[in-house]
């Protein structure tokens, strides 16, 4: 049965840690509805009314469009050991971009990775948990480092130049690109 909360209870902060995979989905009035899965140790927790997430630069930058024209986005986790859990984080979040007032007080939780482009912040409006009876049980096994690995030892202007290039998400709506390219911890 699911269940509805104004706020992250300590007991699903705890299962949000111990959580190699999470689902962000955004969309705004028109085009595509945006759903994405985040791994490594990106998401935090930074109090019961707010999370955020390490955006590490990949194909598109729909979330960022998505979140300056509308705001709302859905974070879904799911408990693939026991006991089984679906958990939604219902929001309104913002990209905070390495040149933004604010970066560095995020960018603090975190263990920065090469190609960081930006750090999502959410405003938690409400947390809903469900059985998730019918999700398998899986185990993490480890983290590809593909992404980690194509963005070491790029070249910073290179980088810089090609997101300044993708101004626009598939559906046409601005975004902004970092002004810098973030080499990791």
């Amino acid at each position: 049965m699911a269940e509805f909360f104004d706020r992250l209870e300590d007991e699903y902060i705890a299962t949000l840690a111990q959580q190699p995979v999470f689902f962000v989905a955004t969309a705004c009035a028109e085009g595509r509805i945006n759903l994405s899965p985040k791994g490594y140790d990106s998401f935090r927790v930074l109090g019961p009314s707010r999370v955020a997430y390490l955006d590490i630069a990949g194909s598109g930058n729909e979330t960022h469009a998505h979140l300056a024209a509308d705001g709302r986005i859905t974070v879904m986790v799911c408990n693939f050991e026991q006991p089984a859990l679906i958990l939604r984080i219902y929001g309104r979040g913002h990209p905070v971009l390495p040149q933004d007032a604010g970066w560095d007080e995020l960018a603090a939780h975190f263990t920065l990775l090469p190609g960081t482009r930006q750090i999502f912040d959410i405003a938690v409006e409400s947390v809903q948990t469900s059985c998730g009876w019918g999700v398998p049980l899986m185990q993490f096994d480890r983290e590809r480092q593909t992404l980690v690995k194509y963005y070491q030892g790029r070249d910073p202007e290179a980088f810089v130049a090609k997101r300044q290039q993708r101004s626009k998400s598939i559906d046409g709506l601005p975004t902004r690109a970092t002004d810098r390219f973030i080499a990791g911890d």
